[in-house]
Order: C-alpha cells, then structure tokens, then sequence
C-alpha cells in the first residue's frame, strides 16, 4: 500500500475540528452533571485537566484500559503516574489521562458505549479540546480471517447491512448515519504493514448480542439449523463483512454527530466459520488482545511529539 502524502499527513495535523454538540438545553454557564463518570463541569477544571487530550482509546473491560494506559505510558516515556490514577469516580467506568491520551472502557454492548462516549463527548467539549481521535480496541469474531488478524474497520453496519445506527427517541424510529474516516483507515493500514502480526480491513457487523444476534450455535436458546447459520454467515461475507462484535455502528454514528474523527480497530479471536466457541487459550487471547493496542500507539507515537520542558 502507498504510503500516504506528507500533504495528507500534515492536513490531518492542523485540521481544527473541535467536538460538536447538538443540544440547545447544555447552556454555557449552568453546570453540567456527568453522572456515570461521578464529574461535573464546575467540580474540576477540565481545561486544565483534559484539555491537551488529543486520543481517546476505548475498550470493553477495566483490565484491558488500564493495560492500554500503562502500554502509552511506556511508549510515550510518561513517567508520572498517571497510568495508575483512576479518574473515574463512580464505579462504572475506568478513566485514565496518559500525557494527551483519554483512556477509558465502554462495557459491554451498545447501551454502555453509548452513555460512555456521550459524556466523554461532552467532557472534551467542556475541555475545549480540538482535534481528538477516539479508537476503539477491542476484540471480534472473525469472517474467514485467522484468529489474531487485526481489522481495521472500513464500515460499520448493522444486522441488516446498512451503515446507520437504529435509535429510538420518544417512542420513534431514529437512524443515523454510522460513517468512518477513510484517510485515518488508510494510514491505520499504512502503520498496520509494519507491524508483526496480520492487518486486514473491512466492514464490522455490529450485533445486538453475543449469541443469536450473531448466528451462534451455542447459547441457551437457538431456532435455526447449522445450514441457517452457515448461509448467514457466508451472505455477510459475501457483502465485505470480515468481523463482528456490538459496538461499531454506534460507535461510527457517535463520531459523526460529534464530527470527531474515529476508527475501530479489533483483533479476531475466532473464525466464524470454524466454529462458534472461543476455544484458544488465555494466554493467547491476551496476545492478540495487545495487537490492536500496539497498532493504535504506534499512530499515537506519529502524531504526538513530547513537550519539551524549559531550562529555567
């Protein structure tokens, strides 16, 4: 692959995009409660606590974050300690500010995702932040891909093979565009190809649970034939579909409300067509988990220079 321009690279550098909210009832000067964090706008001052944040790094689990900012931490030379403070205080959600990295896990599932990345959103905003890209790291079940490939998201889709997030709002059907940043896929890519383990792309099927949402034979209940499930399966990967997990199109709509750019970058621990169970070890699970987070630092490490400290 081509590597990208220097134009290119230096567009996405000093592209001034600050994180966009529609909502006329946040007004300036009244305080803002974000709840799930135990943070409000008026108890800190998050310009001054988060307002250098240029990367936001999600996940589903604490462990899996915690590990993330301590990987950034080492990787950026960050020797303060705040990979180990928790900034999160309620006991929902993980935080952690590593130099100009915001790292923080999402649970499990679009409902929890989507209450992270509003107030997150909205804490950057509140920051002044500009610039900022957020990824989401996490693992997937692969489409004729080997466990352990990395998949740099191309698209988000859902169940039915559209890129748009379903939301109900007042009892109504809501769609919204799911969309991802092609320049950032492309320079994902580029860095993937240099890196010691498989990097491949495509659209992200986003599922609305682990088991009969994803055609899976084995969870409590199932009502379809193995014919069914192979035909599903083999339909999705027929229409460019190499992953599947239940974040992704919400995640995309979020970013494009928010005009912030985003990308998803997830390894496979299984592939769908070998079967349906996580049969792989834990330790090698672990290793492939450390592979979208080594991808994602090295763009890190190229978009990020460390402040120089002065002499006096």
């Amino acid at each position: 692959m081509a590597n990208l321009k220097e134009s290119e690279l230096k567009e996405l550098e000093i592209e001034e995009r600050c994180l966009r909210l529609s909502n006329p009832h946040l007004l300036p000067d009244e305080d803002d409660v974000l709840y799930h964090f135990g943070l409000t706008k008026h108890s800190t001052d998050l310009p001054v606590v988060f307002g250098d944040v240029r990367f936001v790094c999600t996940g589903g689990s604490v462990g899996r974050l915690a590990c993330v900012a301590q990987e950034i931490a080492t990787s950026l030379g960050i020797t303060d300690g705040s990979d180990r403070r928790n900034l999160c205080n309620s006991d929902r959600y993980c935080m952690y500010k590593v130099g100009p990295a915001l790292c923080v896990n999402h649970g499990m599932g679009v409902p929890s995702l989507s209450i992270m990345l509003i107030e997150v959103i909205k804490l950057l905003h509140h920051a002044r932040c500009k610039n900022v890209t957020f990824f989401r790291i996490g693992t997937s079940g692969g489409l004729g891909l080997e466990p352990g490939t990395v998949v740099v998201s191309n698209a988000a889709v859902n169940c039915e093979l559209k890129p748009i997030h379903v939301q109900y709002v007042l009892g109504q059907r809501t769609e919204r565009p799911a969309t991802l940043d092609q320049k950032l896929v492309q320079e994902l890519l580029e860095i993937g190809s240099t890196l010691p383990f498989p990097v491949a792309t495509g659209a992200t099927m986003c599922a609305d649970d682990f088991y009969e949402g994803q055609g899976r034979l084995d969870g409590a209940f199932c009502e379809y034939s193995m014919e069914d499930k192979f035909k599903y399966i083999q339909t999705l990967f027929d229409a460019g579909v190499r992953n599947i997990e239940m974040e992704s199109v919400c995640f995309a709509s979020m970013m494009t409300r928010a005009d912030v750019r985003g990308a998803i970058v997830c390894a496979t621990i299984v592939n769908r067509f070998d079967g349906d169970q996580v049969a792989i070890d834990k330790a090698t699970i672990k290793q492939f988990e450390t592979r979208p987070m080594d991808l994602v630092i090295a763009y890190i490490k190229r978009h990020w220079k460390k402040p120089e400290v002065s002499a006096s």
